[in-house]
């Protein structure tokens, strides 16, 4: 089988590295990639922002199947686009994407379906006033999001009254782009957050392995968020009680939700809930996979990832037993200096070829010249593996160690 694989993160670097295991597969390609990926697959320097290139180029290297990776093709209408040229696509279509694209449409479709998360209002520009009254009604601290696509900056959590109504004002008045065009205020949960991941062809689905990550840029979770700074998994906390209320209460009703609105979705659903005394709420829906979740996920998953995606082409998820390593996973982010907010790009990665124990997936880096420099901000993810999660986060840490770049920065406390 020719795959060809979206995305150019950490995430599509995990995704590759695991298809990549396949005896099936034939070939497999990835637009645009990175110098990680280019090591394992055949790399095609393509805009896939434009859904008739990647067409193109599907019906051009005869492709069997095209896995889309992160959200922003899905939300474009990509799916939908190659589905219509008869390619097969494993990714939802854009109006199933919408659970992500819009936290406005995900927080009604969680109202209809009696699916727990925290009360809310939306307010768009014209309705400024109205959030400020709306504000003036609940207690801190205050949680303002972006309904569109902000790459994981979105949120904003504070405590003072006034700074949640300056901010409102902000973000309203185009702070992130259009996706702050309309903006979610949510009541605060207070509790402990993971992250469910499953694949779902619209009727049955499968579990993967779950996660915890860490989305403050500082140590002790503070300073802003990002789009992540590493990650861990499994998780204690996710213990068969637990599991079992997000099966009933969040997974069962968003998939027969989803069928119930003639809303078909094919792909991976990410559930972002928090643990609030032992009860699951939905914080987020993501429509892909989440980045770092995928390099903890993903290698923690003993069932062959071409078998599934075969699974669900036949309808046959629900039968599927889910297999996973009894071995921990723990990622550590290393980042420009400066993200989330502005950095520098350019600076040359020294020590990669020390490299000898656990994965490193590319998020942000590009080849120049014969050497491999920093072009994001999220730059590389540092994977670990051990007998429990303390094991496997010093691996990473070791690893990350043999090398450098001006500007280095990661979290020194993850999964701690």
């Amino acid at each position: 089988m020719k795959v060809l694989l979206i995305g150019s993160g950490g995430r599509e670097h995990a995704l590759a590295a695991a298809l990549n295991r396949d005896t099936t597969l034939e070939e497999l390609h990835v637009a645009p990639g990175n110098p990680g990926i280019a090591e394992i697959a055949l790399c095609h320097a393509i805009d896939t922002s434009d859904n008739s290139a990647v067409v193109e180029l599907a019906k051009k290297l005869n492709i069997d199947l095209v896995v889309v990776g992160p959200e922003k093709p899905l939300v474009n209408g990509l799916a939908d686009a190659l589905n219509k040229a008869n390619i097969a696509c494993f990714g939802p279509s854009k109006a199933a994407a919408q659970i992500e694209g819009s936290k406005d449409f995900a927080k009604k479709f969680m109202a209809r379906h009696a699916i727990p998360t925290a009360a809310y209002q939306s307010f768009t520009q014209t309705e400024l006033e109205e959030g400020f009254r709306f504000l003036d009604e609940m207690p801190g601290p205050y949680v303002l999001k972006a309904s569109g696509l902000a790459a994981g900056k979105g949120v904003v959590i504070l405590e003072q009254l006034e700074d949640a109504k300056k901010e409102l004002k902000e973000m309203l008045c185009g702070k992130f782009g259009s996706a702050s065009d309309t903006v979610v205020i949510e009541a605060f949960l207070r509790g402990i957050e993971c992250s469910v991941f499953v694949l779902t062809d619209g009727e049955n689905y499968f579990l993967l392995p779950e996660a915890k990550d860490h989305k403050r840029i500082g140590e002790g979770e503070t300073g802003l968020n990002t789009g992540g700074m590493g990650a861990y998994s499994p998780v204690a906390f996710c213990d068969d009680a637990f599991m079992q209320k997000v099966k009933e209460r969040i997974i069962h009703p968003t998939i027969s939700g989803l069928q119930k609105e003639g809303i078909v979705y094919r792909g991976f659903i990410f559930f972002g809930l928090i643990n609030v005394d032992g009860d699951p709420f939905v914080i987020e829906y993501n429509c892909r996979m989440g980045d770092p979740e995928t390099e903890v996920v993903l290698p923690r998953l003993e069932n062959d990832l071409m078998d599934l995606f075969e699974a669900l082409r036949k309808g046959q998820l629900g039968e599927t037993i889910p297999v996973y390593s009894k071995q921990a996973a723990a990622t550590v982010v290393v980042v420009s200096g400066g993200y989330p907010e502005a950095y520098e790009k350019g600076k040359t990665i020294h020590g990669l070829d020390k490299i000898n124990g656990g994965l490193v997936f590319h998020a942000g880096t590009q080849v120049t010249q014969d050497a491999i420099i920093t072009s994001g901000g999220r730059v590389l993810a540092f994977t670990g593996a051990g007998d429990g999660i303390k094991e496997a986060v010093e691996q990473s840490y070791a690893q990350i160690d043999k090398i450098c770049y001006e500007g280095i920065y990661y979290r020194k406390d993850i999964a701690r």
